[in-house]
């Protein structure tokens, strides 16, 4: 099957993501952006009105209107050379396939636009919220012992680091923690890239904490 793929940025509503955090995959059956945490949206040929050239203040791209109750209104993909993506995606089938898309594929597209675009399960994100923010505010009121006068970081700020780090860490790698905290039929592949992110940032600034004085 004649499939294309795209790596660069996205517009979903009022949120923004950057080039290399999104990716564009299309075959005569399916059409899928990936745009990590901000949101998998996934369509069938049926789901999509119109493909069109679109020119923003942050960049070209695509913008795909489209009928799909529970998505965001406004799909843009962010990248240069508007319309020849658009004449290849036609190559592929997808703008004019005539024919019923195979039942499997249908059922997991159905499933994923059902969930909603978000990936990850609402109880996770707020207990990771919860936590991050009692280990953060465990430096400010002093739980963890006294700390620098001019910078409030200590051992709360570097366990609520650490934490992060492992969540992104074992959401990655491990199948049934990452069942806990994605939706049904996401996978840890589908947010990697800010999975990675993530990791970069914490361990970053857990190391420039930790070698500061105390």
């Amino acid at each position: 099957m004649f499939e294309i793929e795209e790596t660069g940025g996205a517009n979903i509503g009022s949120a923004r993501a950057t080039w290399p955090f999104v990716k564009l995959l299309v075959n005569k059956n399916e059409l899928q952006l990936n745009a990590s945490i901000l949101g998998n949206l996934h369509f069938k040929p049926s789901d999509i009105i119109s493909i069109e050239p679109s020119t923003l203040l942050s960049g070209a791209g695509i913008k795909i209107n489209h009928h799909v109750n529970g998505y965001n209104e406004k799909v843009i993909f962010l990248t240069s050379g508007s319309r020849d993506l658009i004449k290849r995606i036609e190559n592929t089938g997808f703008l004019n396939n005539p024919d019923p898309i195979p039942a499997e594929v249908e059922a997991r597209i159905n499933n994923y636009q059902s969930s909603g675009s978000f990936p990850m399960k609402w109880p996770a994100v707020i207990a990771f919220i919860v936590i991050w923010n009692i280990l953060f505010l465990g430096d400010l009121l002093g739980y963890f012992g006294k700390t620098n006068n001019h910078i409030p970081m200590g051992i709360g700020a570097q366990s609520a680091l650490a934490f992060a780090f492992l969540f992104a860490l074992a959401t990655l790698l491990s199948e049934p923690f990452s069942q806990l905290v994605l939706k049904q039929g996401r996978k840890a592949k589908d947010i990697k890239s800010f999975l990675l992110f993530l990791m970069l940032i914490t361990g970053v600034m857990f190391i420039m904490i930790s070698i500061m004085p105390h």
